[in-house]
């Protein structure tokens, strides 16, 4: 167990950021000043440890059909997002995922990975008996992705990779999740490229495997050419949801979604907000463009960097507000920032945990730290996170279970 007693000092640290002049709608000094006169006024003592949860773990540790995903966000399915919700039941989303057997610690033949799957947990503990995991073609020699990309700008290989999700009581209890379309461009761990964005929305009638969805292209993407025809950084949308209202359990709602993207290589932080009810409509979302919330997208200014592209924000028992992430992306150490809002400012980096002991080759990185605030108990933070490899299909040969979640559990004092 690690133990930490640490001073919090809401120091906004994008100093050389916004000097530098990086990123869209960057508002300079003026910008700056506004963001750390918000971050000052508040210093405060935070106590916590940090431990491994195993049994959260283990709850995704499996010898035969689903038995390996990265994604892994949560959607408790009565919109309740706050610790301790109790949620009947709860939806998870996945990524790429495998599907197979293993048998003596081997990958047997016939194994299959799709590019994204579901499951459903029933209650909130981590009891394997009341977890199930979904694919199309429940067989498992032919298992088919669950969310297939089917909008005017999909292109013939495009696939999803998932987003952060959430049900919006607004809209007749509706799941949204975000789709990152995204086409193959060359082989090798990281030869992909993500090419667009869409919105999925899920009727709450609406069972697993879901075989009915409605899908519709977003324009929160950004190209890596921009409206000037030139070399612009990428990004995206969905990286991370907060819905900020009180049908969600949120001790200081303000009616809104909180929805972050990330840009760049250098990983930046952006926000964005709508009201619930108007989530479908595009020309009603706002973007923090470092002063005020602007309706043009292009203008949004990064809140913080060196994020991951899966993360989440979380309500702390002193009503702060939890940046949870990989450290710089794909970083050894799962790390928070804390915020006096659900847009920040956010203050500096503190490291959680050291994921090395789950980096049993040097070929294994972990990535995409995120909490699960309804599957935590009262003052506490469920955190999870990924583990791949640069030469993954080498390496789960010899080692089936090594692309699954680990999970943490911080407690606050």
């Amino acid at each position: 167990m690690l133990r930490y007693r640490s001073f919090l000092f809401y120091t906004f640290l994008l100093l050389s950021l916004f000097a530098r002049g990086q990123g869209p709608g960057t508002k300079s000094a003026e910008a700056l000043a506004h963001a750390q006169n918000k971050a000052n006024k508040a210093v405060k003592q935070l106590k916590f440890t940090v431990e491994e949860a195993p049994e959260w773990s283990a709850l995704f540790t499996r010898n035969s059909g689903w038995f390996g995903g990265d994604g892994i966000f949560s959607i408790p399915l009565n919109g309740v997002e706050a610790n301790g919700s109790e949620s009947p039941k709860t939806l998870f989303i996945f990524s790429d995922s495998m599907i197979g057997e293993i048998k003596d610690g081997k990958l047997q033949p016939g194994s299959k990975m799709i590019h994204n799957s579901t499951a459903l947990l029933k209650g909130t503990e981590p009891l394997k008996d009341q977890m199930t995991f979904y694919w199309k073609n429940m067989v498992q020699d032919n298992a088919e992705t669950v969310f297939v990309p089917k909008t005017p700008q999909t292109g013939p290989t495009d696939y999803y990779w998932l987003g952060d999700g959430f049900v919006n009581h607004a809209l007749n209890n509706s799941i949204f999740i975000f789709g990152y379309r995204v086409k193959q461009v060359s082989d090798g761990t990281f030869g992909f490229e993500e090419v667009g964005n869409t919105l999925i929305k899920i009727d709450a009638k609406e069972d697993q495997p879901y075989s009915v969805y409605q899908q519709k292209d977003s324009p929160f993407y950004f190209s890596k050419i921009g409206a000037n025809g030139k070399a612009a950084e990428m990004g995206s949308f969905g990286a991370g949801i907060f819905v900020n209202t009180s049908k969600a359990g949120a001790p200081k709602g303000d009616k809104y979604v909180y929805i972050y993207g990330v840009r760049g290589k250098a990983k930046k932080l952006l926000v964005a907000r709508v009201l619930p009810k108007d989530f479908e409509d595009y020309t009603k979302w706002m973007f923090w463009d470092g002063l005020k919330w602007n309706p043009d997208m292009q203008q949004a200014a990064p809140v913080t960097e060196g994020v991951s592209n899966e993360l989440s924000v979380s309500v702390l028992p002193d009503n702060s507000y939890a940046l949870v992430f990989q450290e710089g992306g794909m970083g050894r150490h799962i790390a928070m920032r804390i915020g006096k809002s659900p847009a920040g400012p956010f203050g500096p980096p503190i490291r959680l945990w050291d994921c090395t002991a789950a980096l049993t080759k040097k070929s294994y990185f972990p990535y995409n730290a995120k909490a699960h605030p309804s599957l935590s108990k009262k003052g506490e933070l469920l955190i999870s996170y990924n583990i791949n490899s640069f030469d993954f299909f080498k390496d789960l040969a010899v080692d089936p279970q090594l692309y699954r979640p680990r999970f943490i559990r911080v407690k606050f004092e």
